[in-house]
């Protein structure tokens, strides 16, 4: 369980040390989620510091998509 806390701290301080603008967008939701499955296998606030980390990601990447998207029908 130590080494897990410490791989999603690791993750969390990296991704809280690069500078970008301070949205909440994605961490909210997958802390909640990432808490009750990290509850369930008894490991609740590792699994909500890691759902954040996933949540972020997922929405910048669905961010950047949308961006390319609305950049191609603006050629068309």
């Amino acid at each position: 369980m130590k080494i897990l806390f410490a791989i999603s701290a690791a993750a969390l301080l990296s991704v809280a040390a690069v500078p970008q603008e301070a949205q909440a967008k994605g961490c909210i939701k997958g802390a909640i989620v990432g808490g009750i499955a990290g509850h369930i296998a008894g490991h609740g606030l590792a699994g909500a510091a890691a759902g954040c980390v996933i949540g972020r990601h997922n929405a910048n990447q669905k961010a950047k998509s949308d961006q390319q998207l609305q950049q191609q029908q603006e050629r068309l």
